[in-house]
């Protein structure tokens, strides 16, 4: 029996013809898809700000040693303990000059809420490494902390004596072997000085004139003179320098140290504060709950404005906080992009943080707390 007939050929159907829509599709799909890999490997200009690491203020962190010690510890004063976290919240910046993120990677920030992209110039400024950069964080946070200590002592009754103290010194400047970091600068032409815009006045009512500085060193008071520079400003005005950096000298009356390495910034100093003034006194000042905040502080108690507000919010959320503390001046930032379930009150002092926390604690009226 047979079911083909072997002298028969078969003949295949003949293709359809590909339409130009089509043609035109797969090549757009292929330059797509050549584009997208081509600019995967191009340098951007942007980096990427996310949630970082988050610090309970009231708990332990791990040191550059591997050993677990509090984040703030105390001596020579009572202290007490507590419950609940007082969180502060970082930023971790992804890229930097020498390594951008990918356009892919932008992408993937840009559908992410958590995230922010970021021009590299505002965050790596043209001309500054990225050790640089470290260094001038690093710088920022040890003065927050510094603010912090003499805000909370402050808040506690404490009196906090401080002198203006030199912190640099320019090896090309006026006052080059004549001042050292660590001087206490008392007084100029014989007039008392505590502020750097005192010494400053001071400096430009000389017109140049040799200055007399109080100082004291190691200790010890001196006199020493120095015969400022000038320098002229875009605008042809004439500025006189000495060439030296100021910072304020607390000195405490008792011993606050706060542990918390490989971080920088300022934007921690509030929650340092509220950290040690839980330290030192009986009860809890969250009431068992877990709360954030940020914001930079002086040591007059006010709370300033910080950069990367939106990845600190979901931060805390991350973490499981209910309420964030948020320095009023960046409230502008926070409205409309607060995650679900965060609450958010706005402060502007140190008081103000602790009335909210005051309230928080003892279920008051929440409502009646300015929010963003």
């Amino acid at each position: 029996m047979t079911l083909f007939d072997e002298d028969v050929a078969v003949v295949p159907a003949p293709r359809p013809p590909v339409s130009r829509r089509t043609r035109i599709g797969l090549w757009s799909l292929t330059i797509a898809l050549v584009s997208l890999l081509v600019m995967s490997f191009l340098p951007t200009a942007y980096v990427i700000e996310q949630p970082g690491p988050v610090y309970d203020t009231l708990g332990t962190v791990t040191n550059n040693a591997g050993d677990q010690v509090p984040l703030i510890e105390v001596n020579g004063a009572p202290t007490y303990p507590t419950t609940g976290s007082l969180d502060l919240l970082t930023v971790q910046v992804v890229g930097n000059r020498e390594r951008t993120p990918s356009w892919f990677e932008l992408a993937g920030a840009w559908l992410d809420p958590s995230r922010a992209i970021v021009p590299i110039d505002a965050i790596f400024p043209a001309g500054q490494s990225s050790e640089q950069r470290q260094q001038e964080s690093t710088a920022m946070m040890v003065d927050s902390q510094e603010e912090a200590k003499a805000a909370a002592l402050s808040q506690l009754g404490y009196q906090i004596p401080q002198s203006l103290a030199v912190q640099s010194v320019s090896s090309t400047g006026a006052a080059a072997g004549i001042l050292q970091a660590g001087d206490d600068i008392l007084a100029a032409n014989g007039t008392p000085v505590s502020t750097a815009d005192q010494l400053r006045a001071a400096i430009a009512a000389g017109q140049g004139a040799p200055l007399d500085l109080t100082i004291t060193r190691g200790g010890q008071t001196q006199h020493v003179t120095i015969t400022p520079t000038a320098a002229t400003q875009p605008d042809g005005t004439t500025t006189w320098l000495v060439g030296i950096t100021l910072g304020i000298d607390y000195k405490f009356p008792i011993d606050v140290t706060i542990q918390l390495d490989n971080v920088g910034g300022p934007s921690a100093g509030m929650m340092f504060a509220l950290g040690i003034i839980d330290t030192l006194t009986p009860g809890e000042l969250t009431g068992g709950h877990r709360i954030a905040g940020t914001g930079t502080i002086t040591a007059d108690g006010t709370v300033g404005p910080i950069g990367g507000i939106r990845q600190k919010l979901y931060g805390a959320k991350g973490a499981g906080a209910e309420y964030f503390l948020a320095p009023a001046s960046n409230c502008n930032e926070v409205t409309g992009h607060v995650p679900s379930g965060l609450r958010v009150f706005s402060v502007s002092t140190l008081a103000d943080s602790l009335t909210a926390l005051d309230a928080i604690r003892t279920g008051g009226n929440l409502d009646a707390l300015p929010t963003c």
